[in-house]
């Protein structure tokens, strides 16, 4: 429930927010490592900022608040998605939380090793990621794009995900030792 008190918070709330949503889908991402699912959670963020905006105290961190928030909704989606898809650890998600908190170009990193891990995918996998989260094309798309059925795309870019993701798990980890 949003309090009459709360009204005039919540439009200087909602700008905040959406300077942050490159950032947090990064951030969100690195939780999850499932591109899917970024969006929903980014989404579920939103609506639970502008729920509780006036708990918000200007002048203080935003960025930490909502990452804070972004990171119940993103062990919430996690928990969701654990019984059908290898997933980060709640320790795993809770380390990464606490880095990112801390050093606010965590996401930056994640995002520059992103780069040479894409280019590490096979052709037709790489092909296959850029239509669908650089052009924003959708599956059945991609399908008649690439002369694949629908459920091979999904497949490609479940695959290609991991490796994603555990490219870029490596490579930060490699950077930090």
């Amino acid at each position: 429930l949003i309090m009459n008190d709360d009204v005039d918070q919540i439009p200087h709330v909602q700008g905040l927010f959406l300077q942050q949503i490159p950032a947090l889908r990064g951030f969100v991402l690195s939780l999850l490592g499932d591109f899917s699912v970024v969006d929903d959670v980014v989404q579920e963020t939103f609506l639970m900022v502008t729920q509780k905006a006036g708990d918000f105290e200007r002048g203080t961190n935003f960025r930490a608040w909502v990452w804070k928030i972004a990171r119940f909704k993103s062990l919430q989606m996690r928990d969701k998605l654990s019984a059908t898809r290898r997933m980060l650890s709640v320790e795993a998600v809770e380390a990464l939380c606490a880095h990112e908190i801390s050093e606010e170009g965590f996401v930056e990193a994640a995002l520059r090793h992103l780069e040479p891990c894409l280019e590490g995918l096979g052709a037709k996998a790489r092909l296959a990621v850029g239509l669908r989260y650089q052009q924003a094309h959708r599956p059945p798309e991609i399908a008649r794009h690439m002369g694949w059925t629908t459920e091979a795309v999904h497949v490609a870019l479940a695959r290609a995900r991991v490796a994603l993701r555990d490219c870029v798990t490596r490579r930060m980890a490699a950077e930090n030792a």
